[in-house]
């Protein structure tokens, strides 16, 4: 369980709430005149992705989820598609035997032939004696549970047509009129019931007529009756888990029959459709779990199911608002919108729905007691997705998990650190069997299985780094929480078993004497040899350095506050003293490697080096004032040389420029993002779909108007010219403060922290910076000049 410090008390938000909008009011009304405050009224327009013409594309459907159970729903009404997910729906197994026998009796050899730069030699024998073979494709992926078919009859005159995502409920509806008759479809996700719900109406007695059908495979086994739709299949020819689906369905009026192995209902006045799944990952008998859970809701009423399912998601969703100035007052699709941008306008709407889009996919996809978001939350199409929809611990499971804690949703974090610790079972066979190593380590990919081998090709398979930089989002947790037995019970022990890899793993460069990590890449990057080969494995690359810098401190700083493990953080510390310093290259760039080596693709998707800018903080303007312009440079000759060009990569870009304070270039980049790698619906493109670079753009945008790191808050950081005015109200600093803030003119208005912890809180807007110990609970509300005005 997590610590409940992150949450405060309805009374404390009600009271915070209504005094910064009564402060807030009556402050900007002393300060800007009322011609002013008319130019800058902010759009109230509804959270909608919205359309007015239907899809035949899985990636433009619109995505409901409660964290286990995930639908796209797309299609038109005469044949509408809804793509079932369940997380666990996965083939292969645990394999204990993916490490290569004897793989650690050729690690000395390795990094002798790096040390002495024969780097494709090196290669060789990685690429013989370490790395595993990728698995054929659909060994071990990621699968839809199946395709839920529903054809309509008689709709041969559809007007008015429209379907919505409505974020603020996390409700799906499709509306449309056929002679006169006007049908609604409403579909949402449940948590709190476990089940997804769809209901069908129209507004005229007996005009439902539907064929139903599920499809997924010759091995799926599928019965149809009178009132459900069950099938069920051990996937991946029984190498998989076993799973059991229902789709119930409930009618008023009309009649209902099976035909052709479809469930057909006939002149229906009303009809309502539950979806359960269950897979043997968690319940040994998926069957008896999937039918209790549909029994527990049975004679629960439809409002009942819709009421707790909203408010269950709105606790967490409501938690956080966000306005920025809007001078467009039309209420157009958002394909229309979204193209208006790509054809070079800009819309700050757009943006506000993208932003709250990607808390709305959070919420969807990673729920306590769930699996992590993967690649693409929990929607793949089909049986062989996009790099399997696995997890991608190079950079793209932790993007994922940026935006948790500071934009309010703790709670949705929890799957990604609990699945860190679960790493360790694997991870340590790996450790000693590929590294003859202590502790765990993990590479650049596994899966619901935990796997931690290195496979595949050296150039992103070499790479140890994954639980290393998974353990950073342990201690960030407890930075925002501070709950001291989260830290000592769950953390703390998973940070240091990770540390203490890297304690055996390090090795002395002998022209420097200093410490290293190697064979390693930076991801998933080539340098230049000498000869002019490409050339991928080092020893030192600058990532490793300063992932492995970030976790040793983190395990010393969590070892003081626990008042425990001394011994080992002074080896921890020894370790730091001799570990090489962050190089600035000739050209005035971030060094990638240890060395000044050549880059092979200037333009790399991958800027792996700018870790310690973002998401760690060991480059600041006002710490290392040298690696700081040394970023800047790094990242400008990324992008001159073509860099961003994924979804992925151009979110993290904007995290970047926001720690520069660099507003206006993040907002380029915003803008970039929205015109070359978001999809009508507005979901994150690699190409393909890629759903890191949706959860990406929502950090990118808080940091761009609150940081906390280096111990201070700092506000406004890096606002843009476009956002003018606005406000936001809910985001969180590290040591548990809440703000709420509103700005105008480009100048901060006003601001409402409450402290949940009681910390000392150091606050900063632009050069004025001001300290003050709070109390706990404590509501404090600032002026512009951040002087205390309640």
């Amino acid at each position: 369980m997590m610590s409940k410090k992150t949450h405060i008390s309805k009374t404390s938000v009600a009271l915070k709430t209504l005094l910064s909008f009564i402060l807030l009011v009556s402050f900007i009304s002393c300060k800007i005149t009322n011609q002013e405050l008319n130019n800058q009224q902010l759009t109230k327009s509804p959270l909608k992705i919205w359309f007015k013409n239907p899809t035949d594309k899985w990636n433009q459907g619109l995505p409901i989820g409660n964290g286990n159970l995930g639908a796209m729903i797309y299609g038109d009404p005469n044949k509408e598609i809804i793509c079932l997910n369940e997380e666990t729906i996965w083939t292969g197994g645990k394999d204990y035997n993916r490490d290569k026998i004897d793989a650690g009796k050729y690690i000395d050899t390795i990094q002798e032939l790096l040390f002495a730069e024969a780097y494709m030699d090196a290669e060789a024998l990685v690429q013989d004696k370490i790395l595993a073979d990728r698995l054929p494709a659909g060994e071990s992926t990621y699968q839809m549970l199946g395709n839920l078919f529903l054809e309509s009859a008689g709709l041969d005159a559809i007007m008015n047509y429209t379907r919505e995502l409505d974020i603020s409920k996390s409700v799906v509806t499709t509306k449309f009129e056929n002679e006169g008759v006007q049908y609604t479809r409403d579909y949402f996700s449940s948590f709190p019931d476990k089940a997804m719900v769809y209901k069908f109406t129209a507004n005229k007695a007996g005009k439902i007529n539907i064929a139903s059908w599920v499809a997924r495979n010759e091995k799926t086994k599928i019965v149809v009756n009178k009132d459900r739709i069950e099938f069920s299949e051990h996937v991946g020819n029984g190498h998989g888990v076993k799973f059991h689906a229902i789709v119930h369905f409930e009618t008023k009026g009309g009649t209902t029959e099976v035909k052709d192995g479809k469930l057909v209902i006939t002149n229906a006045d009303e009809v309502l459709i539950k979806v359960v799944a269950s897979s043997d990952y968690r319940t040994p008998n998926p069957e008896t779990a999937t039918k209790n859970t549909l029994n527990s809701i049975a004679q629960v009423p439809y409002e009942e199911l819709l009421d707790r399912h909203v408010a269950d998601y709105q606790l967490l969703f409501n938690r956080l608002s966000f306005q920025i100035s809007e001078n467009k007052t039309d209420d157009i699709p958002t394909d229309m919108r979204l193209n208006k941008v790509k054809a070079g306008e800009t819309d700050t709407y757009l943006t506000q729905l993208q932003y709250q889009f990607g808390r709305y996919l959070l919420i969807s996809s990673s729920r306590p007691g769930n699996l992590p978001a993967n690649l693409q939350g929990i929607w793949a199409d089909g049986f062989t997705p996009p790099w399997n929809s696995d997890y991608h611990t190079n950079i793209n499971v932790q993007m994922n998990y940026w935006m948790a804690e500071m934009t309010n949703l703790a709670e949705c974090h929890e799957p990604f650190l609990e699945y860190i610790g679960n790493l360790r079972e694997m991870g340590r066979i790996t450790a000693k069997k590929t590294y003859n190593s202590r502790g765990f380590v993990a590479h650049h990919t596994s899966d619901i299985w935990h796997s931690t081998a290195a496979f595949g090709k050296a150039r992103y398979g070499m790479w140890p780094m994954g639980a290393a930089w998974a353990c950073q989002h342990l201690f960030t947790h407890y930075e925002y929480t501070e709950d001291t037995e989260y830290l000592k019970n769950q953390a703390y022990p998973i940070m240091k078993e990770a540390a203490l890899f890297f304690v055996d793993f390090m090795v002395e460069d002998p022209k420097t004497g200093l410490l290293v990590t190697g064979p390693s890449v930076s991801p998933e990057n080539n340098f230049l040899t000498k000869d002019g080969e490409k050339a991928t494995l080092n020893m030192g690359p600058t990532m490793d350095r300063e992932i492995i810098f970030e976790l040793f401190n983190n395990c010393i700083q969590a070892a003081a506050i626990l008042d425990i493990d001394k011994d080992f953080s002074a080896i921890l510390k020894n370790k730091i003293a001799q570990m090489p310093p962050l190089k600035i290259g000739s050209d005035g760039r971030l060094l990638e490697w240890v060395d000044e080596l050549e880059e092979a693709e200037p333009g790399h998707r991958h800027i792996s080096h700018l870790y310690a800018l973002h998401p760690s903080n060991q480059i600041s303007k006002s710490k290392t004032p040298e690696l700081f312009e040394a970023a800047k440079k790094t990242i400008a000759g990324r992008l001159s040389k073509g860099g961003g060009h994924t979804g992925w990569s151009r979110a993290w870009i904007i995290n970047f420029y926001a720690r520069l304070l660099e507003g206006d270039k993040a907002y380029d980049n915003i803008l970039a993002l929205q015109r070359k790698s978001t999809l009508p619906n507005l979901l994150d493109v690699h190409p393909p779909f890629q759903i890191d670079g949706n959860f990406g753009v929502v950090s990118g945008i808080t940091e761009m108007l609150m940081q906390s790191h280096n111990g201070e808050v700092h506000l406004l950081p890096a606002l843009p010219e476009a956002w003018a005015s606005g406000n936001i109200k809910g985001i969180v600093a590290k040591k548990g403060f809440e703000i709420d803030m509103a700005w105008a003119s480009g100048k901060l208005m006003t601001v409402s922290i409450s402290s949940k912890l009681g910390n000392t809180l150091k606050l900063r807007y632009h050069d004025t910076v001001k300290t003050m110990q709070t109390k706990k609970d404590e509501v404090l509300i600032f002026n512009g000049a951040l002087e205390i005005i309640n």
